[in-house]
């Protein structure tokens, strides 16, 4: 479902350092004001923003290798824990997962999809693509009948909570619908509102504003 993300950062210079040296992922277009990372099929662009922001996405990884990946992150960085635990099993996703901070202090989740596999050496091929990004908006309802209209699903239900996660999508990968103050899962940080920018596979380019509202064109008037 995504083809990239935008996000922003004050941290533009520890971000690439992270994502290149310690994930050891590809990083391109690398200027003063931005990089793209390639994350399997799908790229996160960070730009340099003058205000701190954070986020949380995630990303799939193959289910087979997941105690393989933990093995191999722990070692260059520590998970984040709830109550005690550095993993989780989520039955109704039928996948694992793990949580880190980067350098920039996004929340980080990587999902072993037990439905995925991959053999052979671990390497930067078991990232496969990006799997969730959260919105954070007061806007939750609004947004959740766009997203709707659109297409993109709501998981389980047609009625969104505005109060409460939403997740809108499909196979292994969701837009993540929180409203503000909503703590996120294995972190001690609250969701704020911050403005990113989602391109999705079939060309539709959606972007958050400031305030939380959210803006559809087509990639090719973008």
């Amino acid at each position: 479902m995504f083809q990239s993300l935008v996000l922003y950062t004050q941290e533009l210079t520890k971000l690439k350092r992270f994502y290149m040296n310690v994930l050891q992922l590809d990083i391109t277009n690398f200027t003063a004001e931005k990089f793209t990372v390639t994350i399997g099929s799908s790229s996160i662009t960070f730009k340099l923003f003058d205000e701190p922001a954070f986020y949380h996405f995630a990303i799939n990884i193959p289910g087979n290798q997941f105690s393989q990946m933990k093995y191999w992150i722990t070692e260059k960085i520590k998970l984040n824990r709830d109550r005690g635990r550095d993993e989780i099993y989520f039955p109704n996703f039928d996948a694992d997962s793990m949580y880190f901070y980067d350098a920039g202090g996004n929340i980080v989740e990587l999902i072993g999809r037990r439905n995925r596999d991959m053999f052979g050496d671990l390497t930067s091929a078991a990232f496969l693509n990006v799997s969730e990004i959260g919105i954070v908006t007061p806007y939750v309802a609004e947004i959740g009948e766009q997203l709707q209209d659109l297409g993109i699903p709501l998981n389980g239900s047609t009625e969104v909570n505005p109060h409460g996660i939403n997740f809108l999508g499909r196979d292994d990968a969701f837009i993540v619908l929180v409203p503000p103050e909503r703590q996120w899962f294995f972190s001690d940080k609250k969701a704020q509102v911050f403005p990113l920018e989602i391109v999705l596979t079939n060309g539709q380019h959606l972007q958050l504003d400031h305030e939380g509202k959210l803006h559809v064109k087509n990639e090719e008037n973008s």
